[in-house]
C-alpha cells in the first residue's frame, strides 16, 4: 500500500486523493529466488542502467549499478500502487515531525522488506556485479546528528511495517551532518554531499509546493459581522517544494512517505542587478533563502546563526502544516474533526512553534474561533520530549521572535495569558508558581520556553524511558505537571530489528532463523525462543563463529580507515556515540589510560586482550568534545607504539562515524559502553542495537540500561556507578572531585599522566582543560563513578576468560531484547497516544 504522493503528488481533492493502495505481496525473503524474478529484476536493472543513467555495462561505475538497481526497486513499489483501485481514505494518519532523519543507505531495507536481497543478489552476479559493492556506493543520508534522528527514521520504517498510515515531515537538506575527518586527532568538518549525484529514491513534487513567510507586520481587519481579525503580511515568503521518498514496510504490505522540504526562492535572480553588473549580488537573496535548508545543524553561536536556525524550524514545520491541513479539507472538509482524522507528533522541541502555527492558519486562515482552534490543537499534538539537558530545551529570544515571527509571538502571549489567568481564577496565584509555569522566561532575557509551549499545546507528553519520564516528571516539567498529572506518559524507545539485525547480522538472523524458525523474520518476539539454546556448547561455538565472521569484517573497516591493524580474538570494547560530556567518553579513556599503567607495572600478569574502539562526531563548536576525541587519539597513538602491551591493549578512534560504520561495528561488538551519567541519557537507542546482537552492555543505571537490565537479567549486564538520586546527591556536596580524586591512587596517576604531557610531549599543557574540570566542578561525575567503573571492568575481564560463560550471557542478550523492537513501541504510540489502529 502506498500513499499517492509516490504516484502523482496531491493536489487531487477526491476523498481517495492520498491514499495507500493495496497490491503485489512479496514472498517471505528467500535464500533460494525462482530464476524468473532473477531475470525479470536482472532486465530491469540492464533498462534502468541505459535509459536511466545513459549507461553500459562496460562503462558503468558501482554508483551508476546502485542507481539501476534503486530504480528498478523502486519501481516494484509503484507496481504495487498501481495493481489495484484506491481504498477508502484511512480513519486516521499519523504525521510525524522531525528536524532530523537518520535514514542512512536505503538499498538494504528495500531489498530486505520487498523480499528481493537474494533476487538483486543473483540478478547483479549474472551481470559481473557484486551487490555489496554496489549497496557500498551507496550515499549515506546523515540527515540527523544521532540517536534522535535514527529513532525517526526506525519509528518511520516501523509504522510502515505496522500498516499505520503515515507521514514524515522533515527538511531536504543539501549537506547533512558534516563529514569528520581526523588529522593530527584533531577533528575538522567538511561538507557532507550526499547529493552530488542524485538522490534515486526520492519524487520532487513541485506542485506540492507551499509558502512560508518571514517577518513583516500584523494588520487588523473588521469582518462583516464586527469581528476583528489578525492579517499576518510577511516580509519575505519562502517556496517549500517537498521531495517524497517511499519507506517500504515489510512484506511490502503498506508503504508511507518521508516528505523532505526544500527552500527556493520565488525568484532565482534578480536580472536586473545581474545585468548592471552585479552578479553576486544578483544572487544573494536566493542564497540566503536557500540556506534554510543547506545544512543540517548550523552553528548557533552567532546572532545570525542562531536566527537561521529558527527559520529552519519554523520553515517545515510551517509547510508540514500547510500540507497536512490541504489534505484534510480536500478529504474531510471540517478542520474542527482534525483530532479525529490526524495525529500530529512533535519529535523534540525543534518543531513546538507548531502550537501557534496551528493557531494561526485554524483562526487567521480558516476563521475557526479561538476555543475551537484550541480544542483542535490540544488534541491533535503530542510532544515527545528527549533531553533533560537544560541547555537543550529550546529558548529563543523574545526580540528574535517579534522580530521574525510577529504573529506567532502575539499567539504565544495570548497562549500565555490565558494560561496564567485560569491558573489566576484557580486560586493559584503564587508568583513564583506562576514564573515557573510560564510560557516567557523573564529571569534570563526574556526568552520563550518551547518546551514549556509544547506541553501546553499537546493531548499528551511522552518521554522515552521509564526513568527518564519519571525525571521529567520530576524535574524539568515538574510545575506543568503538577497542574496535570495525567499528561506525562512513557513510551520506551525501540529500534527496527530489520536494519540492525536482519540486515545489519545476517549471519545471525540466519542462525536464528535455523534455531526457532522462520517466524523471528516477521515477529521480533521470537527471538525469545534462542534462550533455550543458551546453555547448548555447539549453538554457543556457531553463535561465537558468526561473532568471529563479524569481528574480522570490521578489523579490515578499522585498518582501512585507520591504518591499526587490531586483533579480532581480543575483546572489543566500544562506544559509539555523539561526543558529548555527558555521555563520558572521557571516562572510557581515563579507565584506558589506568589499565596502561597497570599493565606496565606488571606486565608479567596475564592481561586479556582488549581493543577500544570509539567512534562518534562532535559538534563544530564544542571545545571540550573535540579535545577528548584529541585525547583518545593520542592515547591510541601512545599504546598502539608500546611494545609493553602489544597483544594485550589496543585503542583506535575510528572517522566519520554513520549509520552504515555503524552497521559494521554494532555486529562485532563484544562489550557496549553505555556509562552516561546517571538521570542525563534520556534512553539510547545504541544500547539496544548491541545488545541485540549479543554485546554485553556495560553501564550506569540510566536512561533505557535499566529496562535492558529488567529484560537480560542482573547476571548478564555490568552495572556500575550512582544512581539518579546518588548523582543528586553527590553534587550536592562540595568539593566531591577532591576528595574522589584523593581516594583514588589510580585516578590520580592517570590524571597527572594526561595533565603532565605524557599522550602529548609537543604540547604538554593540550589536555590541561580537561583534566581542570574534573578536578574542579567535573559536572558529570567522572570522579565519583571511576573506581567503581574499573571495578566493573575488571569483572568484565574476569568473564571473557570464561567462554562459555559470556557466549550464554551474550545469547541471552540477543533472546532477550525482543522487547525493544520499534514494532512495540509504534504500537504503544498508536493505542494511547495518537488513537490509531494497527493493523
Amino acid at each position: 500500500m502506498l500513499n499517492e504522493v509516490l504516484l502523482a503528488g496531491d493536489r487531487r481533492t477526491d476523498a481517495a486523493a492520498d491514499e495507500p493502495r493495496a497490491g503485489w505481496r512479496p514472498p517471505v525473503p528467500s535464500l533460494s529466488p525462482s530464476a524468473d524474478t532473477v531475470t525479470l529484476l536482472h532486465d530491469a536493472i540492464l533498462r534502468k542502467l541505459a535509459y536511466a543513467i545513459g549507461k553500459s555495462p562496460a562503462t558503468a561505475r558501482d554508483r551508476d549499478w546502485f542507481a539501476a538497481t534503486a530504480l528498478a526497486l523502486r519501481d516494484r513499489v509503484l507496481d504495487a500502487c498501481l495493481s489495484s483501485a484506491a481504498p477508502p481514505v484511512p480513519q486516521k494518519r499519523v504525521y510525524y515531525l522531525s528536524l532530523e532523519f537518520l535514514i542512512g543507505r536505503l538499498l538494504s531495507d528495500v531489498m530486505g522488506n520487498l523480499g528481493l536481497a537474494e533476487t538483486a543478489r543473483a540478478a547483479l552476479a549474472q551481470l559481473g556485479v557484486d551487490l555489496d559493492a554496489v549497496a557500498g556506493a551507496e550515499p549515506d543520508a546523515a540527515l540527523g546528528n544521532g540517536g534522535l534522528g535514527r529513532l525517526a527514521a526506525c519509528f518511520m520504517e516501523s509504522m510502515a511495517s505496522l500498516a499505520i498510515p503515515a507521514y514524515g515531515y522533515g527538511i531536504r537538506y543539501d549537506h547533512g551532518l558534516f563529514r569528520q575527518v581526523i588529522e593530527d586527532g584533531i577533528q575538522r568538518e567538511v561538507p557532507e554531499t550526499w547529493l552530488a549525484e542524485g538522490n534515486p529514491w526520492e519524487f520532487e513534487r513541485p506542485d506540492s509546493a507551499c509558502m512560508v513567510g518571514f517577518g513583516g507586520e500584523v494588520a487588523m481587519t473588521v469582518l462583516a459581522d464586527g469581528a476583528i481579525r489578525r492579517v499576518w503580511r510577511p516580509a519575505e515568503l519562502v517556496r517549500a517544494v517537498p521531495f517524497d521518498t517511499p519507506v517500504v514496510g515489510w512484506g511490502a504490505r503498506h508503504v508511507n512517505v518521508l516528505r523532505l522540504w526544500q527552500a527556493r526562492a520565488l525568484e532565482p535572480i534578480d536580472l536586473a542587478r545581474f545585468n548592471a553588473g552585479d552578479h553576486v549580488g544578483a544572487v544573494a537573496e536566493r542564497s540566503r533563502v536557500e540556506a534554510i535548508s543547506r545544512v543540517l545543524y548550523p552553528s548557533d553561536g552567532t546572532p545570525a546563526g542562531q536566527e537561521l536556525r529558527l527559520r529552519q524550524e519554523f520553515f517545515f514545520t510551517s509547510a508540514s502544516l500547510q500540507d497536512l491541513v490541504r489534505r484534510h479539507i480536500a478529504e474531510r472538509g471540517d478542520l474542527r474533526t482534525l483530532p479525529d482524522h490526524a495525529a500530529i507528533q512533535l519529535n523534540d522541541t525543534h518543531p513546538a512553534i507548531a502550537v501557534p502555527e496551528l493557531m494561526r492558519l485554524l483562526v487567521d486562515e480558516h476563521g475557526l474561533p479561538w476555543d475551537d482552534a484550541w480544542h483542535v490543537t490540544t488534541h491533535t499534538l503530542g510532544y515527545t520530549n528527549h533531553t533533560l539537558l537544560p541547555e537543550a530545551l529550546e529558548t529563543w529570544p523574545v526580540e528574535l521572535m517579534e522580530r521574525l515571527l510577529p504573529r506567532h509571538m502575539q499567539i504565544i502571549y495570548l497562549i500565555n495569558w490565558m494560561h496564567l489567568e485560569g491558573l489566576s481564577k484557580h486560586g493559584k496565584v503564587d508568583a513564583g508558581q506562576l514564573a515557573a509555569v510560564s510560557l516567557i522566561d523573564e529571569a534570563h532575557g526574556k526568552r520563550v520556553r518551547m518546551g514549556h509551549l509544547a506541553f501546553l499545546g499537546a493531548r499528551r507528553v511522552n518521554g522515552v524511558s521509564a526513568l527518564h519520564t519519571e525525571l521529567m516528571r520530576q524535574t524539568v516539567f515538574a510545575p506543568l505537571h503538577a497542574l496535570d498529572t495525567d499528561k506525562i506518559v512513557n513510551k520506551t524507545n525501540g529500534i527496527t530489528f530489520r536494519r540492525w539485525f536482519h540486515n545489519a547480522n545476517p549471519g545471525l538472523t540466519r542462525l536464528s532463523v535455523e534455531a526457532v524458525g522462520a517466524r523471528v523474520l516477521d515477529d521480533p518476539t521470537a527471538l525469545e525462543g534462542l534462550a533455550r539454546f543458551a546453555e547448548d556448547a555447539a549453538f554457543q561455538e556457531r553463535y561465537a563463529a558468526v561473532r568471529r565472521e563479524r569481528k574480522e569484517a570490521l578489523a579490515r573497516v578499522v585498518k582501512d580507515r585507520t591504518g591499526i591493524a587490531i586483533d579480532p580474538a581480543a575483546l572489543f570494547d566500544v562506544q559509539i556515540k555523539r561526543i558529548h560530556e555527558y555521555k563520558r567518553q572521557l571516562l572510557n579513556i581515563l579507565e584506558t589510560v589506568a589499565l596502561y599503567q597497570a599493565i606496565l607495572a606488571e606486565p608479567q600478569r596475564d592481561w586479556p586482550a582488549r581493543v577500544k574502539l570509539f567512534a562518534g562526531k562532535a559538534a563544530s563548536s564544542y571545545h571540550q568534545a573535540k579535545l577528548i576525541i584529541r585525547l583518545a587519539c593520542d592515547v591510541a597513538k601512545r599504546v598502539n607504539a608500546d611494545p609493553v602491551v602489544a597483544g594485550r591493549l589496543q585503542v583506535a578512534f575510528v572517522p566519520n562515524y554513520s549509520v552504515s560504520l555503524a552497521e559494521a561495528i554494532i555486529p562485532a561488538a563484544d562489550l557496549s559502553e553505555q556509562i552516561s551519567t546517571a538521570g542525563l541519557e534520556a534512553s539510547g537507542t545504541g544500547n539496544m542495537k548491541l545488545a541485540l546482537n549479543g554485546a554485553l552492555t556495560i553501564g550506569t543505571l540510566d536512561g533505557a540500561n535499566i529496562e535492558i537490565r529488567e529484560h537480560v537479567g542482573d547476571e548478564n549486564i555490568f552495572i556500575f556507578g550512582l544512581t539518579a538520586a546518588g548523582v543528586q546527591a553527590t553534587t550536592a556536596e562540595p568539593g566531591y572531585a577532591a576528595r574522589a580524586i584523593a581516594a583514588s591512587p589510580r585516578l590520580k596517576a592517570a590524571l597527572d599522566l594526561i595533565a603532565s604531557g605524557g599522550f602529548s610531549p609537543e604540547e604538554p599543557h593540550r589536555f590541561r582543560p580537561l583534566v581542570d574540570e574534573l578536578t574542579g566542578q567535573d559536572r558529570y561525575l567522572l570522579t565519583a563513578d571511576f573506581d567503581d567503573y574499573w571495578r566493573v571492568q575488571r569483572e568484565v575481564d574476569a568473564a571473557w576468560r570464561r567462554p562459555r560463560t559470556w557466549w550464554r550471557a551474550a545469547i541471552l542478550n540477543t533472546a532477550r531484547t525482543a522487547w525493544f523492537s520499534s514494532d512495540r513501541t509504534m504500537r504503544e504510540y498508536a493505542e494511547d497516544i495518537w488513537r490509531v489502529e494497527v493493523a
